[in-house]
């Protein structure tokens, strides 16, 4: 069988594993009213990638733990990452996640709908949407943080360890995820010439790459069954710079990916003004005619679909593409690189085929 094949086959397995353990009625039934329920899980349902999980759990493997005893860590970092994916659907105002309704989308329509006996104006019923996912986002963050408790109240890892990874968590990555978050709509709203791409991709690892890198240093951690051991910070580095190539490649496919296959709208990106690395990029390439031609379609809510195909060619033409295709595999060259140290296992292969696949997946 293929490595790409053997690997997809391996997160799927874990996969199953997480969604076993997240969907448990133990949990499930803690939430309420039922749309609150639906809410929480909706998103897990829906499906996903769960590459973080699975980085959590081979990251533990490659340091000579037991992957079963991570799957708490693993699940809470899956759900951490969903509460982030709600509020953010709220932020950028998407309708679609994983090709079906995002939940402030779904109980606007519900409400709209006369839901429950509701009977709301269409404005009242928009904020009922948002008042929802908001507390759904509130819900899953707390129910992250119990997973990960159960480290130790359920799997006998020590207290030091399980409370040095929640306070990692809630603390240090919470706030740098928010910053990233922050950062990315403040550089919508400014000028090309007032960003770097050193200030891009330092958003981008604020954004994305610090939960990976989290996931990294949470499954070495467990694995090594230690704090100190110095093969952490490797494997946590290893997932950071994955992560940030993983955005890049994210990018790329909100801009030439299938819309079929991503479960979301193709170009999004551009109408909402998204200063990505490769606009950045393809900017600085252009004549003025071209510059006039891309910042009148970025951020532009009423792009036509012809002016998204425009840029989206002027893009590729500027070399903006192939210039962050280009960034993505020197990262990814550099992370599996830093794999070297780890002791040979079939664990540490799993890491070098996940970190290819960051970049050659088409989802």
């Amino acid at each position: 069988m293929p490595h790409k094949e053997l690997l997809i086959k391996a997160i799927n397995t874990r996969a199953e594993w997480v969604n076993k353990y997240i969907l448990d009625d133990r949990f499930v039934n803690r939430f309420k009213p039922v749309d609150i329920q639906w809410a929480v899980t909706a998103y897990v349902k829906y499906g996903g990638k769960r590459l973080r999980p699975a980085i959590v759990l081979f990251s533990c493997g490659a340091l000579g733990g037991d992957e079963k005893i991570a799957i708490p860590a693993a699940a809470a970092v899956e759900i951490f990452h969903t509460w982030t994916l709600v509020h953010d659907d709220i932020i950028d105002r998407d309708i679609m996640r994983r090709g079906q309704s995002t939940v402030h989308k779904y109980y606007s329509t519900q409400a709209s709908a006369e839901m429950d006996g509701l009977n709301l104006t269409e404005k009242e019923a928009e904020h009922y949407g948002v008042s929802i996912a908001v507390m759904t986002g509130d819900i899953q963050h707390g129910w992250g943080i119990s997973m990960l408790a159960e480290l130790n109240s359920v799997h006998n890892v020590s207290a030091d360890i399980t409370l040095n990874l929640i306070n990692e968590l809630d603390t240090n990555v919470l706030n740098t995820l928010v910053e990233g978050e922050v950062l990315d709509i403040q550089y919508a709203h400014r000028t090309m010439e007032s960003l770097t791409p050193l200030m891009i991709e330092d958003m981008l690892m604020k954004k994305t790459g610090a939960l990976y890198e989290y996931c990294g240093r949470a499954g070495a951690i467990i694995g090594s069954g230690s704090l100190d051991d110095p093969s952490i910070d490797i494997v946590a580095d290893f997932a950071a710079k994955c992560g940030i190539a993983f955005q890049l490649q994210d990018d790329l496919l909100g801009i030439i990916g299938n819309e079929e296959k991503l479960g979301k709208a193709v170009g999004a990106d551009l109408r909402e003004g998204k200063r990505t690395l490769i606009v950045y990029e393809a900017y600085h390439n252009a004549n003025n005619s071209q510059r006039e031609k891309l910042m009148n379609v970025l951020g532009n809510d009423d792009a036509t679909e012809e002016d998204v195909n425009t840029i989206q060619k002027l893009l590729r033409d500027l070399g903006g593409i192939d210039y962050v295709s280009n960034r993505a595999r020197v990262l990814i060259s550099e992370a599996i690189e830093l794999l070297e140290s780890l002791p040979a296992s079939s664990y540490k292969d799993l890491l070098h085929q996940w970190a290819d696949f960051m970049i050659s997946r088409e989802f």
